[in-house]
């Protein structure tokens, strides 16, 4: 039995996979404020054209630019695991393998995207990039990526990571990236919510209503988001892609997959590949884990909303808490957020994936098993799929099913141990959000139609 099935660098993919060609149903359209339809030509803005091309494509396959891959070759392909010490501790007949993308050097698996967008925002001539972060995977990643195509990144980090996370912090300022506690005075959106709430921990969708504002206030500068939008998942594909030939090489497929979820880039990384066997009649269950905190898919409802908390942004059909919506201050940073990916969203709404929430406390008992078993300590976002991931081993054991099991393992969590610090002297705890307090943001989604 091998631990760790390895790719040589020249089996890494050269083509991204495209969803959209596999899904059932189109895409539902973008929309202006007033509910009509936007053309491509309105993102122009904030992003450069290949992205916007990329965004609205249904080409099923789009090659990988060399300059790219040639970046991403730092530390892809990522290795495959098989948790065998993991099984054993459970007792399990499950097979359970996980997909490492902690190697990256800014530990996850966001600059799968952040290469790709940096490259081509260079290209159009655009050398500066602002965005949000949550956790900081994300503006680790970027501020990693504009170094290596020499541009200057401006980070606008959700305040409550900014002061729970200041390695984070520190990685970005490392590589050169200028790093903001959102909200802040900077911005007309910053200063509206500090008006209001002056003593706000921030959001996901605050912090981007500002890195947002920015980039259509300068010619100079662009926009770069880490999830949700189209572009963004079908960059982290490279994921699942290569653990399929990972699995093919020891003649094994899953029969679940797991992986975190907050605005999807994670899940569909390594989930969206396999629908493409899904939708040629295979059997597999997709799974997106997310928060009872923040439970997106499991609460919220399907309709229109903006992506972000000011209403900047272009209304997207997706699983919504309420663009208001002020999740609690977990430890899980990158999955605090209101929305969800719009292709994650209508599959999700359609049947063709499934969604589990599961609490604080349960999440950070499974990183302390996977870290004392296979040595890794997950990122906080990363144990939700650990977490799901062994509630099925344990199903297994009841019904003696020997299923293999499939997990993204995002990050690792060598900046999170102020979170595991909390955990271990018994300071955290599970927080349900309240179906009124949802109820309550729901009342304001936008009229449409």
């Amino acid at each position: 039995m091998k631990t760790k099935i390895l790719l040589k660098e020249a089996e890494m993919p050269t083509h991204w996979y495209n969803i959209v060609a596999d899904m059932p149903n189109p895409p539902a359209p973008i929309l202006a404020p007033d509910g009509s339809p936007i053309s491509p030509d309105a993102l122009t803005a904030i992003f450069p054209d290949a992205i916007i091309e990329q965004e609205v494509s249904a080409e099923r396959w789009i090659a990988i630019p060399d300059e790219v891959r040639e970046v991403l070759r730092l530390w892809r392909p990522s290795p495959l695991y098989r948790a065998d010490r993991l099984e054993k501790a459970l007792k399990t007949p499950a097979k359970i393998y996980f997909k490492n993308e902690a190697v990256s050097p800014a530990g996850s698996h966001k600059p799968n995207t952040a290469v790709a967008q940096a490259y081509y925002n260079k290209q159009q001539g655009i050398m500066r990039l602002a965005t949000e972060t949550g956790a900081g995977q994300w503006g680790c990643s970027l501020a990693l990526a504009g170094q290596m195509f020499g541009m200057e990144v401006r980070v606008y980090m959700v305040k409550v990571s900014y002061d729970q996370k200041p390695y984070r912090r520190s990685m970005m300022q490392t590589w050169g990236a200028e790093v903001f506690a959102s909200p802040t005075e900077m911005t007309q959106s910053g200063r509206h919510i500090l008006e209001k709430h002056p003593d706000s921990p921030g959001s996901l969708g605050i912090a981007i209503s500002e890195a947002v504002e920015e980039a259509a206030g300068r010619a100079d500068t662009n926009y770069a988001l880490g999830s949700v939008l189209n572009h963004v998942l079908l960059h982290q594909t490279i994921i699942g892609e290569e653990a399929k030939k990972q699995l093919e090489l020891v003649g094994d497929y899953p029969d679940i997959i797991f992986a975190p979820c907050g605005g999807g880039s994670n899940f569909g990384g390594i989930a969206f590949p396999f629908f493409a066997d899904k939708a040629a009649g295979k059997k597999i269950d997709l799974v997106a884990v997310e928060p009872t905190s923040c439970p997106t898919l499991t609460k919220g409802i399907y309709a229109y909303d903006y992506g972000d908390t000011e209403g900047l942004t272009p209304l997207t059909k997706m699983y919504t808490l309420g663009h208001d919506f002020m999740p609690p201050g977990i430890h899980a940073g990158g999955l605090r957020y209101h929305g969800d990916s719009a292709l994650v969203s209508q599959l999700y709404d359609e049947g063709l994936l499934s969604a589990v929430a599961i609490p604080q406390m349960e999440t950070f008992q499974a990183g302390e098993l996977f870290a004392k078993t296979q040595g890794i300590i997950p990122a906080p976002e990363s144990c939700h799929a650990v977490a799901a991931t062994i509630r099925e081993a344990k199903r297994c054991v009841e019904t003696g099913e020997p299923k293999t099991l499939l997990f993204n393992l995002s990050g690792h969590g060598h900046f999170d141990m102020s979170s595991y610090d909390r955990y271990f002297k018994g300071e955290l705890e599970d927080f349900e959000y309240p179906d009124e307090a949802i109820q309550e943001s729901l009342a304001h989604l936008p009229k449409v139609g």
